[in-house]
């Protein structure tokens, strides 16, 4: 009988082995779904517009794209919190209770909840916006291209929905100092609406400072991933 390599069996093995299935590799990442970030702290001047949707969108987009979490559709998550009467003050610190029976009704180990407690503009001889700044008499109307520093800040935690444990604690600041659109036209006549996800709203010098508060938030909690189990 002829004797057979041992490097055969060592191809054979690989081959029948393959490489690590897509499959394999997307289940072994942690899903987490992210509510609406909390905005308490922002100046009433935004009017109707729901910053704290804008912010946990442009989030959760970030995530996506690095890929190291499976995230939870934003739609189905809005469905599970109106089936459980959810509330807008809520949304930074949730009862333990809510918590795990989010995480139980989307399947999802980790939820990832937050604040914004600056989102706002200074200009010589005005304010716009939040975390302890004022409309100072200007307009929507008014806003144009002077000299603007714009700071946008994020908080943002993660927690276990079956222990309650907070796995991750972060932040971003973000800040844009240029002569430039302070809004332009992120913000349609008539209205403080800002299309968070537009072309328009980056280019903008809050929307600058929006984009860099964010990245920090989504690296560090990209980053964190290596503390869950």
């Amino acid at each position: 009988m002829r004797r057979v390599h041992p490097a055969y069996w060592m191809i054979a093995a690989l081959v029948l082995l393959g490489p690590a299935s897509p499959a394999a590799a997307q289940s072994s990442r942690p899903t987490v779904a992210l509510l609406d970030f909390d905005y308490g702290t922002v100046n009433a001047w935004w009017g109707n517009q729901d910053i704290g949707k804008g912010i946990a969108d442009l989030m959760v987009d970030g995530l996506v794209e690095d890929g190291s979490y499976r995230v939870i559709e934003r739609k189905r998550l809005d469905a599970i919190l109106a089936e459980q009467n959810f509330s807008n003050s809520d949304r930074a610190d949730p009862a333990a209770a809510k918590v795990a029976k989010i995480g139980k009704a989307l399947g999802v180990k980790y939820l990832i909840v937050g604040s914004i407690t600056k989102f706002g503009a200074e200009t010589k001889g005005m304010n716009v916006g939040g975390g302890g700044w004022g409309l100072g008499g200007f307009g929507v109307g008014d806003v144009g291209t002077k000299k603007t520093k714009a700071t946008v800040a994020i908080t943002a935690r993660m927690v276990d929905t079956t222990t309650g444990e907070i796995m991750a604690s972060t932040k971003g600041e973000g800040t844009s100092s240029r002569s430039g659109l302070l809004l332009g036209g992120a913000v349609p006549h008539g209205g403080a609406h800002i299309e968070f996800g537009s072309s328009n709203f980056r280019d903008t010098v809050l929307g600058e400072a929006t984009d860099a508060a964010v990245k920090q938030v989504v690296a560090k909690l990209i980053a964190a991933k290596t503390r869950l189990e």
